[in-house]
């Protein structure tokens, strides 16, 4: 398929890499024209504006960071919708608010256009070896076009509902990430301030029925009491945010949306999630 590809950020260029090495012919823009340098050179072509994208793609596929920079990319006067054609499809792969998504479904569909939202689970690690699992609103016959780009991308996809299901899985997924990593790095600070080491801890998770994919991950970087970002604390703290304004106020929620915050308020954002030991044990921490 002939796919355009905005946003290349840590997520961007691995996935527009993996559909460059299935086949595709992926045309790339980015404000940032550095960023599409290791494209071009496995053969990506070079659209001069969001618009440009839709005159020679089947479909547009945007991984942006946030609500407004999707809403800008697809409304504005040489934005995605200004050269969309009747019949193709525009996929937001975007972490944003379901209202964000239906509106985007709205304005497309006054064009003629379908549109999916198909947030994914995963960071950096799963982008790079075409693990992800992509979590997709819309239409099914839209759902079933994007399937083989969707293949190339994840080792699974799922179609969950009309437009704004698939942010709205997002939004869980990731609430549920924040507690987990939240709940690994207050375990581990307990364990520590009672005598226990750390390495022997991660393992006593690791090993039990406590453990899973996310304290495995994040092992080496407890460990080494360094955070670099695969998935970064600004990113999880947006996330929980838009999760609280969409209704998650349960115990957990609220707990975990105020501690992102605060780590977000001193300037730890950032970090990778895991960082938000950094910001549980304050100043003068390892």
């Amino acid at each position: 398929m002939n796919i355009g590809w905005i946003g290349l950020g840590n997520m961007g260029v691995p996935m527009a890499t993996n559909l460059i090495k299935a086949g595709h012919q992926v045309t790339v823009y980015n404000r940032t024209l550095d960023k599409t340098e290791p494209l071009l050179a496995l053969g990506a072509a070079y659209a001069e504006s969001p618009a440009q994208l839709f005159s020679t793609c089947e479909v547009v596929i945007t991984m942006l960071s946030d609500d407004d920079a999707v809403r800008e990319v697809y409304t504005k006067e040489d934005g995605i919708l200004a050269g969309a054609d009747n019949g193709t499809i525009a996929i937001d792969m975007s972490t944003v608010s379901p209202e964000t998504s239906r509106y985007i479904a709205k304005r497309c569909a006054e064009r003629g256009i379908g549109f999916l939202d198909a947030p994914v689970s995963g960071s950096v690690k799963p982008a790079t070896e075409g693990t992800l699992i992509i979590l997709v609103g819309g239409e099914e016959r839209d759902y079933e076009m994007a399937k083989p780009i969707f293949e190339a991308l994840g080792k699974m996809s799922l179609h969950l509902g009309e437009n704004g299901a698939g942010s709205n899985a997002k939004l869980a997924i990731n609430l549920f990430l924040g507690i987990t990593v939240q709940g690994i790095a207050e375990a581990v600070m307990f364990a520590k301030n009672k005598g226990i080491d750390t390495e022997d801890m991660m393992t006593i998770i690791n090993e039990s029925a406590c453990g899973s994919a996310i304290s495995r991950l994040k092992t080496h970087a407890i460990l080494a009491g360094e955070f670099p970002a695969a998935f970064a604390l600004k990113h999880m703290a947006k996330d929980l945010r838009l999760a609280f304004q969409n209704g998650a106020r349960t115990p957990l929620a609220e707990t975990v949306y105020g501690t992102y915050q605060h780590a977000l308020e001193s300037e730890l954002g950032d970090l990778d999630v895991m960082g938000i030991m950094r910001h549980l044990t304050g100043p003068g921490a390892e």
